[in-house]
């Protein structure tokens, strides 16, 4: 597996958990607004570190880390992802996984063989548009396999949109909702600008709180839970 880098702690990625996160070199979609560049433009890669490095670290933190987030760059893209994430159960981790949702054969696979967790599924916007804001050719009926797959994987799980001013518009938010209706879990994340895949992403507004909280009421609706982050 290729691994772009690694936090040796976290509080925030996995839920109520302390855990580790591996970052995944590569990915297949091209999303202006991506904040890991270095992990998704070729141009900008760095050395990877060893898989042994990653497990022998882990090794010595059993007992002191609950669990591992798998992130990216895009996780499901590496071949041999399935074979990593046994190592980890191995070691007797909870393995969380942060995916866009377009390999839902891996997925699947994941799900069926009870080697995931927990999953965080990004939604970069309506079935219509993904294209546009992923620069990448993406099949509607990919993203809804994942969706379907995800909501009944019997497992914990959160769907997320980074809410770009320029990129999506309220009626984009709402249409998202009816898409993953009565899902237990969708996060709107404010986008800040910071280090981005495409640097003109740092000239653009932002919705402010307020108008994210507007949004929330109104997904409230068809979702059972909704957070703005």
């Amino acid at each position: 597996m290729k691994i772009g880098g690694l936090q040796k702690v976290s509080l925030i990625d996995y839920p109520a958990k302390i855990s580790a996160v591996v970052f995944s070199q590569g990915c297949n979609f091209r999303c202006p607004y991506c904040h890991n560049p270095e992990l998704v433009n070729p141009d900008l890669y760095g050395p990877c570190i060893a898989e042994e490095e990653i497990l022998a670290f882990l090794a010595k933190r059993r007992g002191k880390l609950d669990a591992v987030s798998i992130s990216g760059g895009e996780p499901t893209v590496q071949p041999d992802l399935a074979e990593f994430i046994k190592e980890l159960k191995a070691k007797d981790f909870l393995v969380k996984i942060d995916t866009n949702g377009s390999n839902p054969e891996l997925l699947e696979k994941l799900i069926k063989d009870k080697l995931i967790d927990y999953i965080a599924m990004d939604i970069k916007g309506p079935l219509a548009r993904y294209g546009e804001i992923t620069g990448t050719r993406v099949q509607p009926e990919v993203i809804k396999r994942s969706i379907k797959a995800v909501m009944s994987s019997g497992i914990p799980y959160e769907f997320r949109t980074t809410v770009v001013k320029a990129l999506l518009r309220e009626d984009d938010i709402l249409e998202i909702g009816k898409l993953i209706k009565n899902a237990r879990l969708y996060a709107l994340q404010s986008f800040a600008a910071s280090k981005h895949l495409d640097m003109e992403c740092l000239r653009q507004t932002h919705y402010c709180k307020e108008e994210l909280l507007s949004m929330k009421a109104k997904l409230d609706k068809e979702i059972l839970s909704v957070v703005v982050r």
